[in-house]
């Protein structure tokens, strides 16, 4: 049976879950089926003591069905109470005549930890893979079956609403201290017996601690001064980090605070309703297509060439700059003794150091210790010889110079070891161009780091003409060796991520130049959701540097007897970048770019005006092209085949270049709202704006049929 039914001598019940056809437990219509059987067969048994639920999988419960949710289209009334049906068997648990013990022996996360919930006691085996928590809000959703109303009734409003709110998963002795466990046994072996002994102790501890007369909330109730303050505060924090864009997080707050102002199955209701009006959502579709499937979809290796797994032994990083230094410390963290190359032992060291910066400062919020960061760091050699022969890997990490780079992968290539693989850490250079630097260019390829390094976990692996489906695989698993993500895009100037966020930079220049307001333009980034405004971005990145880019393609241009050779427009980028580089207008590292930088901060500089060109654009247009312009070249980037999936364009979007989070990335965007309705606001732009933002119904076919392929 799905649901193993014991009894002891004592009367005590243990049910296990062992799903068939599932390596997990999960809720969908056979456990709708087998609940029912479960309680029904509860309920009326003789002699009952006590009751356990445990679990025969390596988890304890995955939670709902995801495939059943993306399938949901219309939350009817009928869809309602179906979900208010499946909520009936954890409350008819819970109101069982006795106690009731969840023995979680793995991951206990949404539905799982929901089960768990509607126990009255809640043991768990020491190990760190038996986290518990309710993810819901990372997939647009909230928890559906009693989380919100039971996580706020067990633990009161101020510690319910990060649980509920950040959707972490808890390893056990964190759990412990929140109070979402009540016991933690060292072994599997121990969590039945535990579970028993308990019940035995405690006969009479059957009533859940919201089902008592007089109940009171943790912390406070609803009238409470310091519960009524973090009501109060709660919606403007959440505005500031969702900025109303996600619905998820506003609805789990809204049902958190009015829980605790009516009564327990009403409350129970009103999640129904929230949950119903989140599971048709676009975020929601979103969110569960992009960072459940696809992320799966990409960790497990669907992307991967077929073949042996690889592993590097050694690796060697040239350039000891910020970049080289911190990919040499990804080395280091995973385990990898690293070379780290510059010109003079002097830079070299001082890329050691970096990196052992960037080690010590994690050692100082403990998440190293003393010891572990001290040896991390010295795994890291820096060297100014070439000293490294036989390494697995080679990553190049110089600048963004064409001969330069050409010159050091000459030098270079000939240490790698028979079996390794070479990588050129480049943003925007063709690698089958660089490839002809070396004399093997089948194990050559991009290998494109984003930064900060230790902060980033993306990483573009660019295939260039010539380079071998094992040096593909070989990369892909070396990237996820040193614990990093890989997307495999194929070869053009600036690559998948690169084209797209320039042309993310450029039309916040094109907003200036047609007059709109410089704040209103980082305002308007603002609002669609990404991470830092266009003219913030530049001074960061520094003008100084695009313009170094630019000089690089324009001598690309002229080698290979093209004009404009890089795909995306830059037109406007250059023609302010220029004349603000003429200026000494460098960026925030010359304390002056499109931003004052000074002791009190930093403030838009007010000569940005002598750009302005025309009466500036509505808000609803700016908004409009700095997401349609990203979302239009990753289209483009999908139909050319330099991106192989729309899973590795979402992703990529997002993780490599913060596109908005709630649309699920780039391609997802589109599909979201539909391709018809996408091309025609993006013939309006076009037609207002410019050329740059017309799309072919080739490229929207391309996409039609990627999504068929990947669904």
């Amino acid at each position: 049976m799905p649901f193993h039914y014991e009894k002891d001598a004592d009367g005590v019940v243990v049910v296990t879950m062992d799903m068939d056809g599932q390596s997990a437990n999960t809720m969908n219509a056979q456990f709708r089926e087998l609940m029912a059987q479960t309680m029904d067969r509860l309920e009326a048994e003789q002699g009952l003591t006590g009751v356990v639920i445990a679990s025969a999988k390596k988890t304890f419960f995955a939670g709902g069905d995801l495939n059943a949710l993306l399938a949901v289209e219309t939350a009817d009334e009928t869809y309602f109470r179906y979900v208010e049906e499946n909520k009936a068997f954890l409350r008819r648990l819970e109101r069982l005549a006795v106690p009731v013990v969840a023995a979680i022996n793995g991951a206990a996360l949404g539905g799982g930890y929901e089960i768990a919930l509607a126990c009255n006691r809640r043991i768990c085996v020491d190990d760190p893979a038996a986290v518990t928590g309710v993810p819901e809000v990372t997939l647009g959703l909230l928890p559906g079956a009693g989380g919100v109303v039971r996580i706020t009734a067990l633990l009161g409003l101020e510690k319910a609403l990060p649980v509920l709110l950040e959707g972490k998963p808890h390893a056990p002795a964190r759990a412990l201290e929140l109070g979402m466990i009540d016991q933690i046994v060292p072994d599997r072996e121990s969590l039945i017996p535990a579970a028993k002994a308990w019940i035995r102790a405690n006969p009479d501890a059957h009533v859940q601690p919201w089902d008592r007369k007089g109940f009171r909330y943790p912390g406070g109730d609803a009238d409470a001064p310091n519960v009524r303050m973090t009501a109060t505060v709660a919606p403007t924090l959440l505005i500031r980090k969702t900025r109303g864009l996600s619905p998820a997080p506003e609805r789990i707050l809204d049902l958190a605070v009015n829980s605790m102002r009516m009564g327990f199955d009403s409350a129970l209701r009103a999640e129904s309703r929230a949950f119903c009006k989140l599971v048709v959502s676009r975020e929601a579709k979103a969110a569960i297509s992009t960072f459940f499937f696809g992320m799966n979809a990409l960790k497990s290796g669907r992307f991967r060439p077929e073949g042996p797994r690889w592993r590097a032994r050694s690796a060697a990083v040239i350039g000891a700059g910020m970049m080289g230094a911190g990919i040499a410390y990804a080395h280091a963290e995973r385990g990898l003794e690293t070379a780290l190359r510059d010109v003079s032992d002097e830079a070299a060291r001082a890329g050691k150091a970096r990196a052992g910066a960037i080690a010590e400062a994690r050692a100082k919020k403990g998440r190293l210790s003393a010891a572990e960061a001290e040896a991390l760091t010295a795994r890291i050699r820096p060297t100014a010889q070439d000293d490294f022969a036989g390494a697995d890997v080679i990553v190049e990490a110089v600048f963004e110079d064409l001969a330069l780079k050409e010159k050091v992968i000459a030098d270079t290539f000939p240490l790698l070891s028979e079996e390794g693989i070479y990588g050129t850490n480049t943003s925007t250079l063709p690698v089958s161009i660089l490839a002809e630097a070396c004399p093997d260019p089948a194990r050559f390829i991009g290998i494109h780091f984003f930064s900060p390094v230790e902060k980033m976990q993306l990483v573009e692996l660019i295939a260039g003409e010539k380079t071998s489906a094992e040096t593909i695989r070989k990369a892909w698993d070396y990237v996820r060796q040193i614990g990093r993500i890989p997307i495999v895009v194929n070869d053009s100037r600036g690559f998948f991520t690169s084209r797209v966020f320039g042309t993310y930079l450029d039309e916040g220049m094109a907003l200036l130049r047609d007059g709109m307001a410089p704040a209103a333009i980082e305002r308007a980034a603002w609002k669609i959701g990404m991470p830092v405004g266009p003219l913030q971005v530049h001074d960061e990145v520094s003008l100084e540097l695009t313009m170094k880019v630019h000089a690089t393609h324009k001598a690309l241009d002229a080698r290979l007897g093209v004009e404009n050779g890089f795909p995306a427009d830059n037109a406007a980028t250059l023609a302010v970048a220029g004349p603000m580089v003429e200026m000494g207008r460098l960026g925030r590292k010359a304390g002056a770019g499109f931003y004052d930088y000074g002791p009190e901060g930093r403030r838009l500089w007010p000569g940005l005006a002598q750009f302005a060109q025309g009466p500036g654009a509505s808000m609803r247009d700016a908004e409009d092209r700095l997401l349609w312009r990203q979302a239009i070249e990753a289209l483009r980037c999908l139909d050319e085949g330099v991106l192989r999936s729309q899973v590795e364009g979402d992703i990529g979007s997002i993780m490599a270049i913060g596109f908005p989070h709630h649309t699920g990335g780039a391609l997802r965007f589109i599909r979201g709202m539909g391709p018809e309705a996408f091309k025609a606001r993006a013939d309006q732009l076009a037609d207002a704006w410019g050329e740059r933002f017309r799309v072919s119904e080739r490229a929207l076919a391309r996409l039609r049929d990627d999504g068929r392929a990947a669904a």
